[in-house]
C-alpha cells in the first residue's frame, strides 16, 4: 500500500465509541475503531485525540446551572475514560498504545510531554491524547489541533458519522450539498459547524490540512492514507 502520509492525528468524537445509543461505551465499536486503526499503522505515524461527549459535555452541565470550569473538567475526566477504552481495544489486536493526559493522573497514564509523544510515534505506538489541552474553555477540537501542530502531524482527520462537509444537516435535509474541497476562509464565512473557530484558525494558520470523512464506513481511513478523495479536504 502506498502511503500519503506519514504522520497523521486523527480527532475522534466521544460518541464514536458509544453506536447508536449516544452515550456510554460500546466495546465492538472501540474494537472496530482499533482495526482501521491497525490497518494503517504500518509506515504511519498515528496521534489520536477523543473527546467526551458520549460521558459527559462541560458546556451542557453549564446549561443546567453547573460551573462552567468544574462541568469542562468533568468532560476532559471524560476522555481519559474513552481513551483507556480504546487503548484497550487496540493492545488487545497487538497495537502499542500510549495514552498522554493533559491532566496528571499518573497511576493510569503519563503526563503529556511533546518530545515523549514523537518518540513514541517514532517507535510504532499509537499515541492517545486525552483531557484536551487541560484547561477549560477549550474543545477537544482545539486539543486536537494543537496537538496536530505541536507533533507536526501533515493532516488532521476528523472522523464523523457523515460523509463530508454539507451546506447542512444531511441527516435533516436530504437536499444539502456535500463540498468535495474547502478553503478555511469559506468554513469560517459559512458558518459551517465542522469544528469550533478557535481550531479552523490554529489549523489555517499553521497550513495544517483537515479532511472532514464518515469513520464509520469501513475502509475510509485506509483510503485516505492512500491519497483517496475521501470525505472533505479543508485547505
Amino acid at each position: 500500500m502506498i502511503k500519503r502520509y506519514k504522520r497523521i492525528l486523527l480527532k475522534l468524537g466521544g460518541e464514536a465509541l458509544s453506536g447508536p445509543q449516544d452515550f456510554g461505551i460500546k466495546p465492538e465499536r472501540a474494537q472496530a475503531i482499533a482495526h482501521q486503526i491497525k490497518e494503517i499503522k504500518k509506515g504511519v505515524e498515528i496521534g489520536v485525540v477523543i473527546g467526551g461527549g458520549n460521558i459527559f459535555r462541560g458546556d451542557i452541565g453549564s446549561k443546567y446551572g453547573m460551573d462552567r470550569t468544574t462541568g469542562d473538567y468533568m468532560g476532559m475526566l471524560a476522555t481519559i475514560i474513552n481513551a483507556l477504552a480504546l487503548q484497550n481495544a487496540l493492545e488487545h489486536i497487538s497495537v502499542q498504545t500510549r495514552v498522554q493526559t493533559a491532566i496528571e493522573i499518573e497511576r493510569i497514564a503519563e503526563p503529556y510531554i511533546r518530545r515523549r509523544a514523537i518518540r513514541h510515534m517514532e517507535k510504532g505506538r499509537v499515541v492517545i491524547f486525552a483531557a484536551g489541552t487541560g484547561n477549560p474553555y477549550f474543545t477537544t477540537d482545539t486539543a486536537a489541533a494543537l496537538r496536530a501542530v505541536e507533533i507536526d502531524a501533515e493532516v488532521l482527520l476528523k472522523a464523523t458519522k457523515v460523509e463530508g462537509v454539507y451546506s447542512d444537516d444531511p441527516l435533516k435535509n436530504p437536499g444539502a450539498k456535500k463540498f468535495k474541497v474547502l478553503k478555511f476562509i469559506d468554513l469560517l464565512d459559512r458558518g459551517l459547524k465542522v469544528m469550533d473557530s478557535t481550531a479552523i484558525s490554529l489549523c489555517m494558520d499553521n497550513k495544517l490540512p483537515i479532511i472532514v470523512f464518515n469513520l464509520n464506513k469501513e475502509g475510509n481511513l485506509k483510503k485516505i492514507i492512500e491519497g483517496k478523495s475521501i470525505g472533505t479536504l479543508i485547505t
